[in-house]
């Protein structure tokens, strides 16, 4: 007796036609307007994204985020052997303790903004890969975390300042720091986002932002006063015009002197970083459609 035939099922196949004309490339630029709105609709990630990479990137040190606090004091004292004690860079100096804290907290922030946010995005490829979303979280998520870090340096700054002798002038022209802050965090998102895009190009310019970035350090009077060494008028305006010299100007006088910061010196660092900002975020958005090809 023979077993009987297998029966084979048939399975229906359908086919369906997509319109293609309403389909999009996934690394498409949108318009500006729509990559800001997704870059807002996205903030609560960068924010945790930000928060989480600040605990993991000290877990590995002994003294784990200390050094965030530590570092800036020991390049500060470094600075105080070199060009107080040695070259003696602090004579005519008001407070120079309090003025070379100052500027080397403040500007170690900013420079660590620029050189994190300008290598964000060729640190983010395998992000890139695996989900699709404006790159410019890469860069802006970077200098989110610097800021989230700098909290704490900020505040150990001020207690410094507090009680390093002579100590500062005591007035309402504190309350004018945050402002200061906030002008200083959109400078530095402006040129993380405006290198970011070459960056991701070329990615040999990350030695070249470190170099540039030493040769702003000398140009931003972190740790001796111009009026000292030039007297040349034209000169001076030039070095004026340099953002980071304001903002560590309007600091120290707002923190040490008691002087208000006259409404040329908030013009300039206003402009510099509102259109550092704006300009960054436009060549970021131009580029957007090429980094998923990294």
């Amino acid at each position: 007796m023979t077993d009987p035939a297998p029966t084979t099922t048939r399975r229906e196949v359908r086919s369906e036609i997509v319109d293609g004309s309403v389909l999009l490339p996934v690394s498409r630029r949108p318009p500006l307007t729509e990559y800001l709105a997704q870059l807002w609709q996205r903030r609560h990630f960068i924010r945790a994204d930000a928060r989480a990479r600040v605990v993991s990137g000290t877990r590995g040190a002994l003294l784990g985020t200390a050094w965030l606090v530590l570092r800036p004091v020991l390049d500060a004292s470094v600075y105080l052997i070199i060009f107080g004690l040695v070259l003696k860079a602090d004579r005519g100096i008001e407070n120079f303790l309090g003025y070379l804290v100052i500027g080397t907290f403040m500007f170690q922030f900013t420079a660590r903004s620029v050189s994190s946010g300008a290598q964000s995005v060729i640190a983010g490829r395998t992000l890139m890969k695996a989900f699709a979303f404006p790159r410019a979280s890469l860069p802006i998520a970077a200098v989110v975390r610097e800021t989230v870090s700098y909290l704490p340096v900020l505040v150990a700054m001020v207690c410094v300042v507090l009680v390093l002798p002579p100590g500062p002038d005591l007035s309402w022209r504190w309350l004018l720091v945050p402002f200061v802050l906030g002008l200083q965090v959109l400078l530095a998102l402006g040129l993380a986002l405006l290198l970011a895009r070459p960056v991701t190009r070329v990615p040999d310019l990350q030695h070249l932002i470190g170099m540039g970035t030493r040769f702003w350090l000398y140009g931003s009077a972190v740790f001796f006063s111009y009026e000292r060494f030039i007297d040349h008028p034209g000169i001076l305006r030039v070095i004026e015009l340099n953002p980071m010299f304001q903002v560590l100007d309007i600091t120290r006088d707002c923190l040490l002197y008691g002087v208000t910061p006259h409404a040329g010196a908030w013009l300039t660092l206003g402009l510099w970083a509102v259109g550092t900002c704006g300009i960054g975020m436009v060549v970021f958005w131009r580029g957007e459609d090429r980094y998923g090809a990294l």
